[in-house]
């Protein structure tokens, strides 16, 4: 079959009614971080900013209460670990709504009820208790809701981009075979029984940083002249992001739901991260955000090429860096707004405002990959009390990693605990790095490229 008359069937499939939609564009308010301000200044700050939509990853009272008689809508969220409960009982499912939804409703706009957060990336078995509890979990609260009264109220539930086992291209795409059936069909049959979004968690940063070779900046920062024609739809796509989504909409095609609208659950650009990450600064944030927000805004809406014309509603991840969330380096710098309140970098939410109507950003140095020695070391004015604690942990009871500290070894004569935590810290970087391991200990470690070895004690390092 040829590839036009391929692209003309689905697109043919996708256009037919679906439920009312909904523009918005929010922001994540996430609270991982020991220097954020508080909900009422956190508050203030998205009132400031003119979002008129926020997404939280609880459903704090504080965040609600202040909310109330606002012009904000919330979107909140059953917690992981309420899931199993609220699957095998009614009546918790009822106390839940009356607790964090009832109190404050209709004062406090609640739009959407997400049930978890990406449940379906536990894979573990003692974890994937929670796949099976989803979608019951989901119906409860929708029971409670109705009882109530309460139908404008959405359920949902938010899922990453890895619930597919193909995204590329497009039109190949299916969910992973341990889930499809079981799981992510009674979810859709679900969401489009009433009415609701598939929310999905899109990182575009993510699959370029992982293949930069293949897969073009520009392309990814949804800029550029670049062109991609899917083989087997023949649609023709201009950025990263419209491949995800589409990804997205051809698996659930592929299980006879055609019609339930995506939301974009997250979707952002870090602004730093650690030496040996590509591409995580200021500018590509700003870029991306910035286009981001003028592509979903235009009107008529553009959609994507398997859905055009469709409303796609997104919150960018997120209002704040949170700096105790772990991980890489760039795990912690998502963010729109400082904790003081000032703005990492500008953007504008009517999306009429031109690139070149903003303030030249500073050029990276890290769009190509680094290449030379790292290290991991201490972070200046840490505890000494939590570095003795982490050199514990790095050192463990048997791996080796801090031999050179043993009496008689080269490195035994670091007396302090700084410069042993140094040690410990770029061993175990070095030895576990390709294993996942980083450099990160809490919060109490970062890269370096500058060697912190003194005389004859020479730290392990990392060769990039």
């Amino acid at each position: 079959m040829e590839p036009i008359l391929v692209a003309f069937l689905f697109l043919s499939l996708f256009c037919q009614s679906k439920p009312e939609a909904i523009n918005l564009i929010g922001v994540n308010y996430g609270m991982l971080g020991n220097n954020l301000p508080s909900p009422a200044q956190s508050v203030a700050i998205i009132r400031t900013m003119n979002f008129t939509h926020v997404k939280l990853y609880d459903a704090n009272t504080q965040v609600l209460k202040l909310l109330s008689g606002t012009n904000i809508h919330v979107t909140i969220m059953v917690q992981n670990h309420e899931i199993p409960p609220i699957a095998g009982s009614q009546a918790l499912a009822d106390k839940w709504v009356a607790t964090n939804v009832l109190q404050y409703y209709p004062n406090t706009m609640v739009q959407f009820i997400l049930v978890g957060n990406e449940v379906l990336s536990y894979t573990s078995e003692e974890l994937r208790g929670m796949w099976q509890g989803l979608v019951p979990a989901m119906k409860r609260i929708r029971v409670s809701l109705r009882a109530k009264g309460i139908r404008r109220i959405k359920v949902s539930t938010p899922l990453a981009m890895d619930v597919l086992e193909s995204t590329f291209p497009p039109s190949s795409a299916r969910f992973r075979p341990d889930l499809a059936h079981s799981v992510v069909a009674p979810l859709l049959h679900f969401l489009n029984g009433t009415r609701s979004y598939f929310f999905l968690d899109v990182y575009p940063y993510f699959p370029w940083s992982a293949d930069p070779e293949t897969i073009e900046l520009d392309f990814a920062l949804l800029q550029g002249d670049h062109r991609y024609t899917d083989p087997g739809s023949g649609l023709v796509y201009t950025s990263l992001l419209d491949q995800m989504l589409d990804s997205a909409v051809f698996a659930m095609a592929g299980l006879g739901y055609r019609d339930i609208p995506l939301l974009i659950s997250e979707t952002g650009w870090p602004n730093d991260g650690d030496i040996d990450e590509l591409g995580v600064n200021i500018r590509n944030a700003a870029t991306y955000n910035r286009n981001l927000i003028r592509k979903l805004v235009v009107r008529p809406p553009v959609g994507t090429p398997a859905r055009p014309g469709a409303t796609i509603p997104v919150f960018i991840f997120s209002l704040f860096s949170e700096n105790r969330k772990a991980g890489r380096g760039s795990e912690r710098h998502w963010g729109l707004v400082n904790p003081n309140g000032t703005s990492i970098y500008e953007i504008d939410l009517s999306g009429e405002k031109p690139a070149s109507g903003y303030e030249p950003l500073p050029v990276p140095n890290n769009d190509e990959p680094y290449k030379g020695k790292l290290w991991c070391v201490a972070g200046k004015e840490k505890s000494v009390t939590e570095l003795a604690a982490a050199i514990e942990y790095a050192c463990g009871s048997s791996n080796g990693t801090c031999d050179g500290l043993m009496p008689g070894r080269e490195c035994y004569g670091l007396v302090s605990v700084p410069q042993r935590a140094s040690y410990a810290f770029s061993s175990y970087w070095a030895r576990f790095r390709s294993q996942g391991g980083t450099c990160y200990f809490d919060g109490l470690a970062e890269q370096t490229t500058a060697n912190p070895s003194d005389g004859s004690c020479m730290s392990p390092s990392v060769t990039v």
